[in-house]
């Protein structure tokens, strides 16, 4: 089948104004023609070639058949661009009784958007026998009929069209009747059989024709039907109408009931055979019949079913009027009805393609649907205008008549709407004008354009130290706004290092909760707080992500109890201290003091007595711990006291610490600045030191050993050039010779300190008396006291003076050119270390006025008690004046201290105990010391005991050292 171009006819003014607006678009259209009953795959013709199609770019612009049939009769193969059979046609299923029947497809191709119309014709073949509507055919004529009358029979139907339909009639051969085919005004036929002479009802009552229909097809078809004609006894006069013709308008909306049409028709007869009755003729339609009915007796003609314009314009009706009489012959009367166009219809909107969903990120312009608008009404009431109701961000473009591209006007964001349920309004022109709303739902696809973004912007979580490794301790959550691939969200930890560990071993976060687990146990005193960081990713592509920060706060539970650093027991035995008898009541005998590692509350100390040997002498106060005392000591107050002090929190539970303390009530105490020889600080403590400290304090001691040992050797080369003046049993010692000056023993002032300008002339210390023994005394510089302190060290073996003298008991050190000396009492068996004054500390009141009261070390008195604790009491050096700049005049006031015995074996201590760490607690408290017996394992900070000097001596034995101004 070859395609044909057809230019359209020009048929009106209407036609011409209605093709001249769309001449830009459409000037001509393709027509084809096929056969009905042909296969799937029948060509039908080359579309894309007639079109000026590019075939290879057919399925990149969608090319298709827009067509709102449930059948797909036809369908375009992209690949070649051919038109092809898809199903098989019935053209009589399709146009019924149309003597034209074509298909009109409406076919679209996008980028750009193209609409194009095509018609394909479809051919009749001869593929239908004429059939009548009945096999058997009954006619009563009454022998009086004349010859010429004519009866008409309901014709035979030929579903096919043209040359193929019905053609003619043909009746068996006989003496008395004849055919006669009539062509209606729709050129359809109908046949009349014609009584050519008088029938004779005594010769032949009964007369059997067969009547045959023929088509005009090649090879033609035909059908048969029987006509059995009675003959009738005579009634001579027939019926007749007012005029063989009716014409009627009817509105096609007309209700059941509506009188159409009056019929009359008169007979002649008599009687019976002048009654008439109405009916349709036998060759009307059933569907006439379903439509109009006729009163039998009235003539009237009503309707019956429902009329429709769109269906039928015309109807035309045969109705016949016979008497009641025998042999009554029938007449017959033609009634045209046309029926007026009402506004009936609302207008059909059809979604013919629909390109859903749609992306986000489509560029405005894209098309989404292919509308077409119908309406079935005629002129003015089927004439449609289309538009969408609502501010969306779509509209309609008509390229076609009756046709619509939906198309967007802006980028869409499925975030803030993800569906469109757009509504088209298609209204007609008639009155009262009909409207037809359609809804068309378009989805909006996800792309990944919105990051995570989390509840907060930032988190703070607090959690108590000691928690249980793998506990929860918060929840971070996040919400993407995106869907399905694109808003799952997994959880991460961003790489960091807390206190130089990976934030992984501390924490850990579950990826798809967000729930975020402690590794370990936190611990206050090591760490207060820290921050992480947490990530949150999609799993769109490319992925998205967001950050926030996680404060974690450790929060401080009471689980350290308070530590007494002063006075702290060493090997188990008690702090002591020693405490003159005539203080008055308030008298500050120390203060104890205690640290607690945990924070707030939990570190808050409190102070009480638990237990005392006379609970009316002692008060210690809540939160200061200064021990006092409540009122005057009596003879009846023991002389030794037993306190035990406990220390508590405030944490809940509290925790708690005790201390015991033993005072030594006595008469008159010289002034003692006890050392805290334990002053130290725990391993948890030390554990804090930074590395920085830790090398500088490895430094500062690798330096001091380096000096002590220069000063070492600097001291021997001395000693060997002194053994050339003086006798010596050992070569490391200082030789000793007899003092003879009158001025051996002076007053001293020994609170004034030798300038560091000024040095010592000797290493030497001669030793007069008239002692059996001689003794050799080393005089050096302690690491402490820079220049202004003097370490005595133990004597060298002891040596024999000349003639047996005994040893004095005062010795001299010589000073500068003889100017100054020491005056040492050589009751003193051994000397240890003299340490550097701690200038932190102030004497009180009570004690300076003792100590100013003595001139020497005859003159001074113990009191009531002087026997008594002679032997717990010495004196202790302290730093010397300077020699150069003192007054040579002999002063009679000369400090002293008092400090317990100590024992000659105690080891020198270690200088760590003077070094000052940056960062650890800071105390008031002395430095560290020796205690005798007992006593020299504690420590216990005292007030108003400025100068600190400490002696290793041998029991009942004192030091004097006198600063001799000549």
């Amino acid at each position: 089948m070859i395609p044909n171009i057809r230019d359209r006819k020009w048929t009106g003014q209407l036609l011409l104004a209605l093709v001249t607006s769309f001449m830009g678009l459409v000037s001509s259209q393709i027509q084809y023609s096929v056969q009905e009953e042909l296969d799937h795959g029948a060509f039908v013709g080359n579309i894309a070639e007639d079109l000026g199609l590019d075939i290879s770019r057919l399925s990149a612009r969608r090319f298709r058949i827009l067509s709102g049939a449930q059948k797909q009769y036809l369908e375009v193969n992209l690949e070649n661009g051919i038109l092809f059979v898809n199903e098989k046609i019935d053209r009589e299923e399709v146009c019924e009784f149309s003597s034209v029947c074509s298909l009109h497809l409406q076919m679209v191709i996008e980028n750009p958007l193209e609409l194009y119309r095509v018609e394909v014709e479809i051919l009749d073949i001869n593929d239908n026998n004429p059939s009548f509507p009945w096999q058997d055919y009954v006619l009563e004529i009454t022998e009086s009929a004349a010859p010429g009358v004519r009866f008409p029979l309901e014709g035979a139907q030929d579903p096919d069209v043209g040359s193929n339909s019905l053609h003619t009639y043909k009746l068996s051969s006989n003496a008395y009747f004849s055919l006669e085919v009539q062509t209606r005004s729709d050129s359809s036929k109908f046949v009349e059989l014609v009584l050519e002479r008088s029938l004779d009802r005594e010769q032949q009552r009964t007369h059997r024709l067969l009547l045959t229909a023929i088509d005009g097809g090649l090879p033609e078809r035909s059908g048969s039907a029987m006509v059995t004609v009675s003959v009738l006894d005579a009634n001579d006069n027939v019926p007749t109408f007012d005029q063989p013709s009716y014409r009627v308008s009817l509105q096609e909306n007309a209700p059941k009931g509506t009188l159409v049409i009056k019929l009359n028709a008169t007979d002649l007869d008599e009687g019976t055979n002048g009654e008439i009755e109405y009916s349709f003729s036998g060759h009307v339609s059933g569907k006439v019949r379903e439509l109009f009915s006729v009163e039998p007796r009235s003539g009237q003609v009503r309707v019956k079913g429902v009329l429709d314009y769109e269906k039928a314009i015309l109807h035309e009706l045969y109705v016949q009027a016979k008497d009641r009489g025998p042999s009554a012959v029938a007449v017959h009367c033609r009634v045209l009805v046309e029926l007026l166009d009402v506004n009936d219809n609302c207008p059909e909107v059809v979604l013919t393609s629909v390109s859903t969903p749609v992306q986000e990120d489509a560029p405005p312009g894209t098309v989404v649907a292919v509308i077409s608008v119908m309406d079935r009404d005629s002129g003015e009431n089927g004439e449609v205008t289309c538009e969408i109701l609502k501010t969306v961000p779509f509209q309609l473009h008509s390229s076609f008549k009756d046709y619509y591209a939906l198309m967007t006007t802006d980028y869409l964001d499925r975030e803030l709407v993800s569906e469109y349920n757009i509504t088209i309004h298609a209204q007609d022109f008639g009155i009262p004008s009909l409207i037809t709303k359609k809804i068309i739902s378009v989805q909006v696809s996800d792309i990944n354009d919105s990051p995570p973004v989390f509840h907060h912007p930032s988190y703070s979580v607090s959690v108590l130290e000691n928690n249980p490794p793998g506990a929860s301790i918060c929840s971070v959550v996040a919400q993407d706004a995106d869907c399905n691939q694109n808003a799952y969200l997994s959880y991460s930890l961003l790489d960091e290092q807390i206190q130089g560990m990976p934030v992984s071993t501390y924490v850990s976060i579950n990826s798809d909760s967000g729930n975020i687990y402690a590794l370990r146990s936190f611990d206050y005193e090591q760490i207060r707080n820290f921050a992480i960081r947490v990530q949150a990713q999609d799993a769109g592509f490319p992925s998205l992500s967001s950050n926030v920060t996680v404060q974690v706060f450790i929060m401080d539970q009471n689980d350290n109890a308070p530590v007494i650093v002063s006075p702290r027991p060493k090997n188990g035995s008690v702090a002591t201290e020693m405490i003159p008898w005539s203080v008055d009541p308030g008298y500050l005998v120390g203060k104890i003091s205690a640290v607690d590692a945990d924070a707030g509350q939990n570190s808050r100390l409190c102070y009480q007595i638990l237990q005392a040997t006379d609970p009316t002498l002692f008060s210690v106060a809540l939160y200061t711990g200064e021990l006092r005392t409540i009122r005057p000591f009596t003879d009846k107050d023991a002389t030794k006291q037993r306190l035990v002090i406990q220390v508590r929190d405030n944490g809940q539970p509290s925790l708690s610490s005790t201390v015991s303390i033993l005072l030594s009530v006595v008469d008159s105490v010289p002034e003692i600045l006890p050392d805290f020889s334990d002053l130290s600080f725990s391993t948890a403590s030390s554990s804090t030191l930074t590395l920085y400290l830790i090398v500088s304090l490895g430094s500062v001691s690798f330096s001091f050993l380096v000096a002590i040992i220069v000063l070492t050797v600097i001291k021997c080369q001395k000693d060997r050039h002194s053994r050339q003046n003086y006798s010596c049993s050992r070569p490391a010692c200082c030789c000793v010779q007899p003092e003879t000056s009158s001025s051996a023993l002076k007053t001293s002032n020994i609170n004034r300190q030798i300038s560091s300008g000024n040095k010592v002339p000797t290493n030497c210390v001669d030793v007069g008396g008239s002692g059996p023994q001689t003794y050799c005394y080393k005089v050096c510089l302690t690491p402490e006291s820079a220049t202004s302190d003097f370490m005595f060290l133990k004597p060298c073996l002891p040596a024999t003076l000349p003639n047996n003298e005994k040893i004095p008991k005062k010795v001299q050190i010589p000073g500068k050119n003889g100017e100054n000396s020491l005056a040492i009492n050589n009751s003193v068996s051994t000397g240890n270390q003299i340490k550097q004054p701690n200038i932190e500390w102030l004497p009180s009141k009570t004690q300076k006025s003792g100590l100013k009261s003595s001139q020497s070390l005859e003159d001074i008195g113990f009191g009531k008690s002087g026997n008594r604790n002679s032997d717990r009491l010495q004196t202790l050096v302290s730093p010397l004046p300077d020699f150069t700049k003192a007054s040579r005049t002999p002063n009679s006031i000369w400090t002293h201290r008092y400090g317990p015995l100590c024992p000659s074996h105690i080891p020198p201590l270690d200088y760590q105990h003077n070094v000052y760490i940056p960062g650890s607690p800071t105390m008031l408290v002395s430095k560290q010391g020796l205690f005798c017996d007992q006593q020299d394992k504690n420590s216990f900070s005292t007030f108003g005991k400025k100068r600190k000097m400490t002696s290793c001596c041998d029991m009942h034995n004192d030091v004097i050292i006198n600063n001799d101004l000549k």
